[in-house]
């Protein structure tokens, strides 16, 4: 439709019209429409009804767990010259027709994982939380991080393949190991200081460098309590300290895990899912 001999949409009334769909925050950057999820909602494309699509799906960041540090959420790209998750290489761009759902996952609350965001057959997995027994791993699109009452390693929080990586060890009694994140393991706690998140990935889908799934950190404890675990980048949080700060929630929309927390709770980011497509081909 034009409007004083104008395009309605922004375009010049003398091309081709411009590819169209509905849902989510619409935005234009270069030669790409984006559609931006930070909710659920429904993917419909319009002229034409079937559009090749590339696509960000991050899922929700696992909570910190009483130490360790929560996993991010599972990280999935088609975005050309980008990554995917746990090393991977850019996904198959995807061909949507007629509605499509989209589920955004929420962040995990305390010894708890985070859950899954979906595009269509595109699922990325919520990352894990140790959960309350120290022998339990929290595995997830990202991997909790450990932590030991008694000084023994305990199983640490396993990545999904090409969605993130495994969390970090500990010591036990006075460190947290940190969670995966989507480009590396979470930090191992020591004796003398806790370990980091792992990094997210940084993706330019919108027009903008953003770096998302990173995992949180572990918490200090008794001597070390000035050396908790930093969040790692693309949203983690910081892990807490014994008597002091607490676990840091991960940054909404990132899919960033929890810190560890000695008291309350680091609880994950929510994820996100990014579509974009060409607006003229």
């Amino acid at each position: 439709m034009t409007m004083f001999g104008y395009n309605v949409l922004g375009f010049g009334s003398g091309g081709p019209p411009p590819n169209t769909a509905t849902g989510g925050t619409i935005t234009r950057s270069g030669a790409f429409t984006i559609h931006v999820f930070n909710s659920s909602g429904t993917f419909t494309p319009v002229s034409p009804s079937t559009l090749t699509v590339e696509y960000l799906v991050v899922a929700g960041g696992g909570g910190g767990s009483a130490g360790g540090g929560g996993g991010a959420g599972g990280y999935r790209s088609s975005v050309s010259g980008e990554s995917s998750g746990g090393g991977a290489s850019a996904e198959s761009a995807l061909e949507v027709s007629g509605a499509t759902t989209v589920t955004v996952g929420g962040g995990g609350a305390k010894n708890t994982g985070g859950a899954d965001s979906v595009f269509g057959s595109i699922t990325s997995q919520g990352g894990g939380s140790r959960g309350t027994s120290n022998p339990t791993p929290g595995d997830g699109g990202s991997g909790s991080g450990s932590y030991s009452s008694n000084r023994s390693n305990v199983p640490i929080g396993e990545g999904t393949a090409n969605q993130g990586f495994d969390g970090g060890s500990s010591v036990g009694g006075a460190t947290g190991g940190g969670g995966g994140g989507a480009s590396e393991v979470g930090g191992n706690g020591t004796l003398s200081s806790s370990g980091d998140g792992g990094d997210g990935v940084e993706s330019s889908i919108t027009g903008s460098a953003v770096t998302r799934a990173g995992g949180g950190g572990g918490v200090a404890s008794g001597d070390n309590g000035n050396n908790r675990g930093e969040g790692g980048a693309g949203g983690g949080g910081a892990g807490g300290e014994s008597g002091g700060a607490e676990g840091e929630a991960g940054a909404a929309n990132t899919g960033g895990g929890g810190g560890g927390y000695s008291g309350s709770e680091g609880v994950g980011g929510s994820g996100v899912v990014i579509v974009r497509f060409l607006t003229f081909g």
